[in-house]
């Protein structure tokens, strides 16, 4: 049996999406700028998607969402473009984010602080979660934008958003969300928040990849970060990927009609693995389900590393993640165990089950026999592990 349970990282197209996008592959393949009726006839496709998207992300007309390539491309359109609007040309020198963002932001944040800004990476609590009072304390007159995540991609822990948002309103901060792991996940609605700035992924939600989006409140101004023509109303250069648009506007639409499924019978089988998970001795997940997306697990098992954990799995048919970068004794630690304080030795030891609308409940009890299994191997072998009573069924 194959297993797909690495759905944080990439999903399947949803075969109703791929039959959407066909099309134009094939037959309607004109780019949409041209005069001729190759061009012409893909509007009424990017016009039905393009709405697709302002009502599964309830945005008002007078925002704007931009297709971008990936969320990757619209965090640094945000951070690159606050850059040149707001530091490089202004009075404002400071940027907000945490220690747990996606590399897109994180790596950016670097790169930015290479030219001169001051980032503050803001701590997570124990539990994985920014506390959004601690934000106050950190803005300052200089801050021009506070970056957070809406969920960890690692942990599936869900940020305040609704309290950072209104913290930076009430500050005169522009405020911006990557919300990759919660677009299509949990209900996303825009005219109720007051978020600047939105990324997502299609590939996150059933839909391609090589194609995102960057949501812009009341529409305002950014610098761009690609240049060359006028295309999305003069916002981002480039031929617009008419088959990718046209289904991460079917995928987005799906997402939302099935969020009751995602939270219903999604998190009752993420809950039954957990549940056979934490039988076993000397395992912690992280963070309570309540404040997760409804998908994921990371859990921390003694002993193993992860690495060799993904490794049975893999021998197995199962797909998964870990945050280890390598099998060795030095390898990097996982960045979110460190950030919530675990201790040194369960760092290595992440492992990310991720799950979706298409994981079975045949699927989820074959992963825990292969589990379990996997465990009773690794640990047998292991040269550092030894049962702790304490450790029992214990939850971070």
């Amino acid at each position: 049996m194959r297993v797909y349970l690495d759905n944080n990282a990439t999903t399947i197209v949803d075969p109703k999406v791929f039959k959407e996008m066909e099309p134009y592959f094939v037959q309607s393949y004109g780019n949409p700028n041209s005069l001729h009726e190759f061009g012409s006839e893909t509007h009424p496709a990017l016009r039905k998607a393009m709405g697709q998207l302002y009502c599964g992300l309830n945005a008002d007309d007078q925002d704007d969402i931009v297709v971008t390539s990936c969320a990757t491309e619209s965090n640094n359109w945000v951070l690159k473009g606050v850059y040149h609007d707001h530091i490089l040309n202004g009075e404002k020198d400071h940027i907000i984010t945490s220690e747990v963002e996606h590399p897109a932001i994180i790596s950016t944040c670097k790169f930015l602080e290479t030219l001169g800004v001051k980032v503050t990476y803001l701590p997570v609590n124990e539990k994985g979660i920014i506390e959004a009072n601690d934000l106050k304390s950190f803005i300052t007159e200089k801050t021009a934008l506070v970056t957070i995540m809406w969920a960890n991609n690692e942990t599936g822990m869900l940020f305040p958003i609704e309290e950072i948002s209104q913290i930076c309103k009430e500050a005169g901060v522009l405020f911006h969300s990557d919300a990759v792991q919660a677009v299509g996940k949990i209900p996303v609605d825009l005219k109720k928040l007051d978020i600047d700035f939105l990324s997502f992924s299609a590939h996150k939600f059933h839909g391609p990849k090589g194609v995102g989006g960057l949501y812009i409140k009341n529409s305002q101004p950014l610098t761009s970060l690609l240049h060359g023509g006028e295309h999305m109303g003069g916002r981002r250069s480039g031929t617009l990927n008419v088959a990718g648009i046209v289904g991460m506007g079917e995928a987005l639409e799906l997402a939302v009609k099935n969020l009751s499924f995602e939270n219903n019978n999604v998190r009752k089988l993420r809950d039954k693995l957990e549940d056979e998970i934490l039988k076993l001795d000397d395992v912690f997940v992280v963070g309570s389900r309540d404040e997760r997306t409804p998908n994921t697990i990371l859990v921390s098992v003694k002993g193993i590393e992860g690495e060799a954990m993904l490794w049975d799995l893999n021998k197995n048919g199962i797909a998964a993640s870990t945050g280890s970068a390598c099998a060795s004794e030095d390898l990097e630690s996982n960045p979110v165990m460190e950030a919530i304080g675990a201790e040194a030795d369960l760092a290595h030891t992440a492992l990310r089950l991720s799950l979706s609308r298409f994981t079975t409940e045949e699927e989820i009890d074959y992963t825990v026999g292969i589990l379990n299994n996997a465990v009773k191997r690794l640990r047998a072998i292991s040269s550092t592990y030894s049962y702790a009573p304490d450790w029992h069924d214990s939850k971070l």
